[in-house]
């Protein structure tokens, strides 16, 4: 194949762009793998386009590997175009018309497992971006008993199962597509699915046997064809648009792009515009490379440089001042417009997910601008305010940033889909700033949420530890055992919690009268630090003279002072027991008949 025709005829309709979602190990780059190996396996050598960062699967050998199931004759969409890093690093990038890079995608789901937090969690994205999707139902292969017939429709297998595979698979389809509900999806079975626009076809399939697969692509083809005819129409000949998946540093050539073009053509020497991380960048295309053929794989020179690529096609560029482009953004070509007006257009579309930042907040960084902004959702939807957000690897001074935190829970980084630079991760550890890191964006919310509950569950019991908590007791009849010196007599606990240490007085009208500090207790002749309402123990109590100071019968109450009575009433009164609740209030009752606004 020429270069210039690598994906498509130049006519003006466009490869659909695929992207593959779905949990880890449920089998999203063994399907991509079957389909790409099915596809050459049928095709003639060269018909499989190898991309960078996708794979092209032209319409004749779709039609090779689904046989029966599809006629080409019905199609005038030129094939598909696999993304082939499956997963949200692909998907959650953005798009000059709004939503994600693909335009129709594949949740993988393990027929036996179900969903899981990567599934919820790519529901969730395909939902926000109203992106069209099939789900996959894998591993079909692994119902115990299963028949398999390699390759095959799946409806042809499926009629070559025992009654009891049959009806296990059932099952667990039907399970699936309660689960689907659950998420808010109409779905069925893609052969009963009458409108595929209201509901979602579950297509059976195994990345193991290839069963499935001829169902999978024809769904996709037919879906293309039938709802997205109008947006596959591209002007072929105008200037290229296209997508950033990674920027990468390649020997050679420097800092490179991978990016998805889905517009138009892109040339050598091209003036083009990049979405950067400070400032945007306009560069020159230096060249534009494409993987070799798969026979020439072995030779040292891994890419062929080619004059020109056309959409929808995954290409590598390089040129200078690539340094500071970002993962997720725009590439534009300027052609004969004025390069001004192409700079405001990219700076336009990467205002549209400028994450909203507070003066105090976390850090957070992201793979990608699309996950960026996934992220930020997430975020804002806990009510976890942000701080700054940025594409990137956690580095130094992103460490740096978390320091000035008033807020210690602020103190933290969250990184989806990113690495930990090892002089961050020191620098991190040294000025006590949290680094939480998940490829599952509310894994990480769930686990700073969960950091912040027991940082503030260590800081309350902190608290509590330092703080003088309200209690009153009753010296017992007949229960003196030493009269000074400290008094040791038996008391009961009427409210409240009395701890060892504690001043105690005795109420005389208005007045709390300290008579001394309570400075052991014990029960059942074992020391304890503390009692609650209703015990019995002996108490020492450092200052009074029994008979003299306090008598038998009388009621001491903890003397409070006023700064922890303040806290307790206005901070931690949900926190402590009711009886603690009932001593406080009736101490407050007394000191506020003296002064109204004591411990306010």
């Amino acid at each position: 194949m020429s270069d210039a025709d690598t994906t498509e005829d130049p006519g003006e309709l466009r490869t659909p762009i695929v992207a593959v979602l779905g949990h880890v190990d449920h089998g999203k780059t063994s399907l991509l793998d079957k389909i790409r190996g099915s596809a050459v396996i049928e095709g003639e050598a060269g018909a499989i386009t190898q991309h960078i960062g996708a794979t092209a699967v032209p319409l004749d050998v779709v039609s090779e590997v689904a046989g029966s199931l599809v006629d080409p004759t019905e199609f005038d969409l030129p094939g598909l175009l696999f993304i082939d890093t499956p997963g949200h690093h692909s998907f959650s990038t953005l798009r000059s018309r709004g939503g994600a890079l693909a335009d129709i995608a594949i949740l993988v789901v393990d027929v036996n497992d179900g969903f899981q937090p990567q599934t919820e969690e790519a529901i969730r994205i395909l939902k926000d971006t109203g992106t069209p999707f099939v789900v996959a139902a894998n591993k079909i292969d692994t119902i115990p008993g299963w028949n398999p017939t390699e390759d095959a429709p799946v409806q042809q297998t499926y009629d070559n199962q025992s009654d009891r595979v049959r009806s296990q698979l059932d099952e667990a389809l039907y399970e699936l597509i309660g689960e689907l509900s659950g998420a808010g999806f109409s779905s069925d079975l893609y052969w009963r699915v009458q409108d595929f626009q209201s509901n979602i076809g579950v297509i059976p399939v195994s990345a193991e046997t290839g069963e499935g697969v001829p169902d999978l692509l024809t769904v996709l083809m037919g879906l293309a064809q039938r709802y997205m005819k109008s947006e596959m129409e591209v002007n072929i000949d105008g200037p290229g648009a296209g997508t950033v998946l990674e920027v990468k540093d390649e020997r050679g050539f420097g800092t490179t792009l991978d990016v998805i073009l889905y517009d138009g053509t892109i040339r050598q020497g091209d003036q083009i515009v990049v979405g950067g991380t400070n400032e945007t960048i306009v560069t020159e295309v230096r060249a534009l490379l494409k993987p070799r053929e798969l026979a020439e794989i072995r030779t040292e020179k891994r890419f062929d440089d080619v004059e020109s690529m056309q959409a929808a096609a995954g290409l590598k560029i390089a040129a200078p001042d690539l340094d500071e482009a970002m993962a997720g953004a725009p590439v534009r070509v300027v052609g004969d417009r004025d390069v001004e007006a192409v700079v405001e257009e990219v700076e336009a579309e990467l205002a549209e997910v400028a994450v909203e930042t507070a003066e105090e907040g976390v850090v957070v960084k992201a793979d990608t601008l699309g996950s960026l902004e996934a992220l930020a959702n997430a975020m804002e939807e806990a009510e976890i305010p942000v701080m700054a957000a940025e594409v990137g690897d956690i580095a130094p001074r992103d460490v740096a940033m978390a320091t000035t935190a008033d807020d210690d829970k602020h103190r933290t980084i969250l990184g989806f889909n990113v690495d930990v630079l090892g002089d961050a991760e020191q620098k991190a550890e040294d000025e006590d700033v949290r680094i939480f890191d998940s490829d599952v964006i509310y894994q990480l919310v769930d686990d700073y949420e969960e950091f912040v509950e027991e940082r503030e569950r260590a800081q309350q019991e902190a608290i509590f530890e330092n703080i003088v908590r309200p209690a009153r007791f009753r010296i017992l009849q007949d229960h003196v055992f030493r009269q000074n010196d400290p008094a040791v007599v038996g008391v009961e606990v009427v409210s409240g919690t009395l701890k060892r240490n504690t001043p105690v007085g005795l109420i005389e009208g208005n007045e709390l009268e300290r008579v001394g500090v309570v400075k052991g207790i014990q029960e059942q002749g074992e020391d304890v630090d503390e009692a609650r309402a209703g015990n019995r123990v002996s108490v020492s109590i450092d200052g009074p003279t029994v008979g003299r100071d306090i008598e038998e019968g009388d009621e001491l109450w903890v003397d409070l002072p006023e700064k922890h009575a303040k806290v307790l009433e206005q901070e931690l009164s949900e926190e402590i027991p009711a009886d603690e609740r009932e001593a406080l209030k009736a101490y407050l009752e007394i000191q506020r008949k003296r002064d109204p606004f004591w411990g306010k």
